[in-house]
């Protein structure tokens, strides 16, 4: 149970992250339009849910004990040698983190109003694969670098770090949208496409999977330089 409990909650806090970011554009559609903003102005809305979410799942996942809906997070976190996985664990936590994110598009698909269904759809590569490969990559990397500046070295205050994830996040979104989606996140990633049939293809295990874990442990290696951890000082007798 010592791996299955942590995937289990993966698995949970996956399919309800991936329900609930889905709804972003629709929940941001539908609040600029009652408000009269327009533009590049919406994205201070779309900041502003992405930051509730975070803060919400940040909660939730502390009371599953400690789940992640990210792979990339948990790949960061023990490349930077902070972590508390190992091989195995992590090759138990992926799948299940996979899962739930197909669950979390699939019911959406099917509970989304009619009028917002053409939202949804995931991220998809908008260019050739290589450039979007290196894009994912990149994005991820500097996603993953991000996040553990923050919550390592950041501000204390819980409030003025999910400010800074949330307008990380929306802006390395807006930068990759040209690109690829963006994902950052290969589980997010996997449940669409798997909604849409493109699940097993090599343009999503390259793009979608095996570069942002290469962005991701390198965020967590030159975190790991500019920040190394501090020494154990062995016990003198």
């Amino acid at each position: 149970m010592g791996v299955i409990k942590p995937a289990i909650g993966d698995g949970v806090l996956t399919f309800m992250w991936v329900f609930c970011a889905s709804t972003l554009g629709a929940a941001t559609s539908v609040i600029a339009t009652a408000v009269g903003v327009k533009g590049m102005a919406s994205l201070l809305i779309t900041t502003a849910l992405v930051f509730i979410l975070l803060l919400v799942f940040g909660i939730i996942g502390d009371a599953l004990g400690g789940a992640s809906f990210n792979p990339t997070g948990t790949a960061a976190f023990y490349a930077a040698g902070l972590g508390r996985d190992t091989l195995i664990s992590a090759a138990v936590r992926f799948p299940a983190q996979a899962l739930g994110a197909v669950g979390g598009a699939l019911a959406i698909v099917k509970l989304m109003p009619l009028e917002h269904k053409h939202m949804l759809g995931g991220p998809y590569l908008k260019v050739d694969l290589h450039t979007g490969a290196i894009a994912e990559g990149v994005l991820t990397f500097v996603m993953s670098f991000l996040v553990l500046y923050i919550i390592l070295k950041g501000p204390k205050s819980l409030l003025m770090k999910n400010l800074m994830l949330s307008m990380s996040i929306v802006t390395m979104v807006v930068a990759g949208s040209g690109y690829t989606g963006p994902s950052m996140n290969p589980a997010n990633a996997f449940g669409w496409a798997y909604v849409n049939n493109r699940h097993n293809t090599w343009e999503q295990f390259l793009v979608y999977w095996i570069c942002p874990f290469i962005g991701a442990i390198f965020a967590g290696w030159v975190f790991r330089v500019f920040f190394p951890l501090p020494s154990k000082k062995k016990k003198t007798a």
